[in-house]
């Protein structure tokens, strides 16, 4: 078995927040767990070409908000917000509760490593080059401000009978230190 560190969390000093924000007890928590899976899958699927990065939920005793991150704000939106009043109207409908739904706009969505690899899926789905889509994504992304990036793809690459796995990196990426705030009182 492997022992791997999570990179957000532990290696580079990001902290990341928990994409769902609620407290329940024993007997619900297995039901809303399960209700977020759904509001996320939906959304997902719905809305397949706006670029979603993230979808994070709060939940208070009285509703639930859930915060769409999309690098095309315009497509949930919609026209005068219909979209965005549709979404909520089918949301209510699969989870029975009162929803807010707020969009977010991820300013710089080649930096965002979410759509950065969905973009590299997308490319290598309509069968181009695995090499040059690597290093084009990767020169994007250095040429957009990021600090560092890591590209690993495996599988059939190019076609072929043979399995293997490709990588590619660019900056400086803390591969082997760990940072932590330790402290003590």
């Amino acid at each position: 078995m492997g022992q791997k560190v999570r990179p957000t969390g532990f290696r580079t000093g990001i902290f990341v927040d928990w994409l769902s924000t609620w407290y329940a007890n024993k007997q619900d928590f297995s039901d809303l767990l399960v209700e977020d899976f759904k509001i996320r899958k939906y959304v997902k699927k719905r809305y397949g070409g706006a670029q979603i990065s993230k979808i994070r939920i709060q939940r208070t005793r009285e509703k639930v908000v859930v915060y769409v991150h999309s690098g095309r704000v315009g497509m949930i939106i919609g026209k005068k917000g219909a979209e965005v009043d549709k979404l909520t109207k089918e949301l209510e409908d699969l989870t029975h509760r009162h929803i807010e739904v707020k969009t977010v706009e991820v300013n710089r969505p080649e930096v965002d490593p979410q759509l950065v690899a969905e973009s590299i899926a997308e490319q290598l789905a309509k069968r181009s080059s695995f090499r040059r889509t690597m290093k084009k994504h990767i020169d994007q992304t250095m040429e957009a401000g990021a600090k560092g990036i890591k590209v690993l793809m495996a599988g059939r690459l190019g076609g072929s009978e043979m399995a293997r796995s490709e990588g590619g990196m660019a900056g400086s990426i803390p591969l082997s230190t760990l940072r932590a705030k330790v402290e003590y009182g």
